[in-house]
């Protein structure tokens, strides 16, 4: 059985011979000389193979990359990442990972800022200016009604009827007259001007009986201020009269115990009241 199944595996494969097979650049002679092979150089010894000579130029590549690296530069860089001093000095000025748009970024968020910047500042100054204009508003405003106050309280200020008096009789007394002194008496020399007390209207000028030549001014509000014992009228009724005008003379005419110009103050036109204070509350003092 054993020889069958040595038949089964066929014949032997013949051994190699591990010699190296002669080069055919050329054949020895007899005289043990090879000879030139015709169109062919010599060479002392026989080619390498094609993966030799490609794995020698790989490693010369290898080392030429790496002698590069020792150097600062990066394989393959073509010296465009260059190393100095263990930082890339690629990685400077505005080419380093997208510092233009970083720079361009912050520019407008400074513009956005200072635009608001300027929007609030322009809001607040507008709005301060309109609180100017308003203030001078309402100070023009103060200012006409106090100069239209001023206006007014001038026209309802009195003043004295007549000057270089004395008094001689005050409103209230009695013993003279048949009844209480109905007025304040301003006693002066015979033919001393005689003024309007204030603005108003004559309402009734003539002689009057115990009062004398006498003239009547209705002021504004109704108010009649009576001028009683003059020695002359110089007004007519209808004629408008301003604050210190003359309308007449110091006289002794009617029942008088000398020259003088009787006051009477009438509000409404009714019964008289004392002139003294009304001159106080009028802003001149008697």
């Amino acid at each position: 059985m054993g020889n069958h199944r040595a038949d089964r595996r066929g014949p032997k494969r013949a051994a190699v011979d591990p010699t190296p097979v002669p080069s055919r650049s050329g054949t020895r002679s007899a005289g043990g000389k090879r000879k030139a092979t015709r169109g062919r150089p010599s060479s002392p010894g026989f080619l390498p193979a094609a993966p030799t000579v490609v794995g020698a130029v790989a490693i010369l590549a290898a080392a030429g990359g790496a002698v590069a690296f020792g150097q600062g530069q990066l394989p393959g860089s073509n010296g465009n990442l260059a190393l100095s001093s263990g930082r890339s000095e690629v990685l400077n000025g505005s080419d380093a990972f997208g510092a233009d748009d970083a720079r361009a970024n912050a520019i407008s968020r400074d513009n956005e800022r200072q635009a608001l910047e300027d929007k609030a500042n322009s809001t607040a100054q507008a709005a301060v200016q309109e609180q100017a204009n308003t203030r001078s508003g309402k100070l023009l405003q103060l200012a006409d009604s106090a100069e239209k106050r001023a206006d007014q309280i001038a026209k309802n200020l009195w003043v004295l009827p007549t000057v270089g008096y004395h008094l001689t009789a005050r409103f209230g007394q009695v013993g003279l007259w048949s009844s209480i002194h109905t007025g304040l008496d301003f006693a002066a020399p015979s033919g001393t001007p005689i003024y309007a007390i204030a603005n108003g209207v004559i309402t009734d000028a003539g002689y009057d009986g115990s009062y004398g030549n006498k003239t009547v001014e209705t002021l504004p509000d109704g108010t009649e201020i009576w001028y009683c014992h003059q020695t002359t009228i110089g007004v007519n009724v209808g004629d408008k009269v301003i604050q210190s005008s003359q309308i007449g003379t110091v006289g002794s005419t009617g029942h008088t115990t000398g020259p003088h110009v009787h006051i009477e103050v009438r509000p409404g036109g009714g019964d008289p009241v004392d002139p003294y204070p009304e001159f106080i509350y009028h802003g001149v003092t008697p």
